[in-house]
């Protein structure tokens, strides 16, 4: 890639590539690609526009209305989507939609995608961005799924926010084979981990790297202290 000749913005993309996620080893070229293909500044909310490539997670503020939600930093939204080690004949379920950047992105790499988002309002803001991007095989749908959505199974699953555990129900709507790729934990301590369904009652648990976000809307969190 000629680095000269990029415009501003192209220039910002690619600087958030080389710097921020490649050396977070996302080598994947289907998720590089993609990452360079999908625009990143389309999908934060208009007044944030500036930092779209910034290494910060950056708050889903619609309408002057703050959602309590935030976008992923750049470069955890490209790990989360390598892990899942998708293929193009692959249907994913998302859950927790935010601004619809992160399904595009998976759009890019699986046949089908289905989004659901507990926030009405981030549903709608995620449709439009969605739309007006031309993005045709996310299907974004509304309502809570932090302990399943409907009896579909799915080659991959993929967890927005953090969970202090896995709920089974999750598990159990992968296809064998399947993989789910999740945050698990509680603040300060959280870890990415990645569960393969190997047959109709056992999975296989990774642990594929180590990062702190938000939890999932929904999942419970203990009160307990060890």
């Amino acid at each position: 890639m000629n680095v000269t000749a990029l415009s501003e913005i192209e220039q910002a993309r690619f600087n958030m590539v080389e710097q921020q996620i490649r050396p977070w080893d996302v080598l994947d070229f289907g998720v590089l690609q993609a990452l360079f293909e999908v625009q990143r500044e389309r999908y934060v909310p208009a007044h944030m526009q500036g930092m779209a490539f910034s290494d910060v997670e950056l708050p889903l503020i619609i309408n002057s209305i703050d959602t309590r939600e935030t976008m992923l930093t750049p470069k955890v939204e490209a790990r989360l989507a390598q892990e899942l080690q998708l293929k193009p004949t692959d249907c994913v379920l998302e859950i927790g939609t935010g601004s619809g950047y992160q399904a595009a992105l998976l759009s890019r790499l699986a046949q089908q995608v289905t989004s659901v988002e507990v926030d009405s309002r981030l549903a709608a803001f995620a449709l439009q961005n969605l739309q007006r991007n031309h993005i045709d095989n996310v299907k974004v749908e509304t309502g809570d799924a932090h302990s399943g959505w409907g009896t579909t199974e799915y080659d991959a699953i993929l967890l927005t926010g953090s969970v202090p555990v896995v709920p089974d129900a999750l598990k159990y709507q992968l296809r064998v084979g399947g993989r789910l790729v999740v945050v698990v934990g509680q603040n300060p301590i959280m870890t990415a981990c990645r569960i393969t369904r190997t047959s109709a009652a056992s999975f296989d648990t990774e642990s594929v790297f180590d990062t702190v976000i938000k939890p999932l809307r929904g999942a419970t969190v203990t009160q307990f202290k060890f």
